[in-house]
């Protein structure tokens, strides 16, 4: 009998079998999302190269997950969690929000899997917020009851857009001119990368070049473009306000942690950049924030990890 874990983004999915008792994770697939018609279809490609029957399932995934039909958003997959638990012959399927998954791997990851960017030490088992730019923007927060991590449903990535320099005031503008609402995850994400730069190219009337996240970012990084730079440096400031925002929201003692596919790319990068400024930059709260540690997440894997935490405890297993 096994159980089965995966990670369901807006671009890829991960799989792996999770052993109950240690939480070791074997048998790591990943595939692009776009190879499959739907999550059934993949789960069950996984399931078959298996050589024993799987009875129990977690999957993280990038959408609301409260009704019974799910419906992803930055994705066209859609299904019913009980007709999928039934065509896969389950004793039992766990959905969770992707970010529920990421923020339950932070306590367990090592000091080799993230690294620290200011900030004091951590209170252990202090609130704890996590937050991701991708392909949208996840967040969560975590908290410890009762010797168990509980995970903070939201859908923080859609909450407005909050701007703290007159530059990013122009990006709003015109971004509102574009889309109405503008959200945090038209700024920080794959999408929200090109959209400062398109922004930034508007304001200095000149043509934009790139229209691939990885594109601007390659070029702001080999210095062949100062807008793309400048377009990183903004990403860096947006991030460190929005990050310091979720650590006031509810006293995040514990840290705030930084999960996605984009951030690590550049990681010296930001690092060097001003995204610690922005996130103690909050007025009479500054001294406060200054105590907060910020990290970013480099296990490869922090949504598998997570998924297996909520299995094993849903499925009673000591951690």
């Amino acid at each position: 009998m096994l159980s089965v874990v995966a990670d369901v983004g807006g671009t890829n999915i991960r799989l792996a079998v999770c052993e109950l008792e240690t939480g070791q994770l074997t048998q790591v697939k990943e595939f692009p999302c776009a190879q499959f018609d739907g999550l059934e279809v993949a789960v069950k490609q996984y399931i078959d190269t298996l050589s024993e029957k799987v009875t129990d399932i977690c999957i993280g995934i990038a959408c609301p997950v409260d009704k019974d039909q799910v419906e992803m958003t930055n994705l066209s997959w859609s299904f019913s969690k009980q007709a999928l638990k039934q065509s896969l012959q389950l004793n039992s399927l766990h959905l969770i929000n992707d970010y529920t998954a990421i923020s339950l791997a932070v306590p367990f990851l090592s000091d080799l899997e993230k690294i620290k960017i200011g900030g004091g030490e951590p209170i252990v088992d202090g609130v704890t917020a996590v937050f991701g730019p991708g392909t949208g923007l996840g967040v969560s927060h975590i908290i410890k009851q009762d010797h168990k991590w509980i995970s903070l449903d939201g859908e923080g990535g859609h909450s407005s857009f909050t701007v703290n320099t007159r530059e990013q005031a122009d990006i709003l503008f015109i971004l509102q001119e574009k889309f109405g609402h503008v959200s945090a995850e038209r700024i920080l994400s794959g999408q929200g990368l090109v959209n400062i730069y398109e922004s930034l190219c508007q304001i200095a009337n000149q043509p934009a070049k790139f229209a691939q996240p990885k594109d601007v970012s390659q070029a702001g990084l080999n210095g062949h473009c100062e807008i793309a730079r400048r377009s990183l440096e903004i990403f860096c400031q947006v991030m460190g306000g929005f990050a310091g925002n979720l650590a006031l929201n509810l006293a995040c003692t514990g840290g705030v942690y930084i999960a996605g596919g984009i951030v690590p790319r550049f990681a010296d990068f930001f690092q060097a950049s001003e995204f610690r400024h922005f996130f103690e930059d909050k007025g009479r709260f500054n001294a406060y924030l200054s105590t907060i540690p910020t990290y970013l997440i480099t296990n490869d894997n922090p949504g598998l990890l997570g998924a297996s935490v909520y299995l094993r405890q849903e499925l009673g297993c000591k951690l």
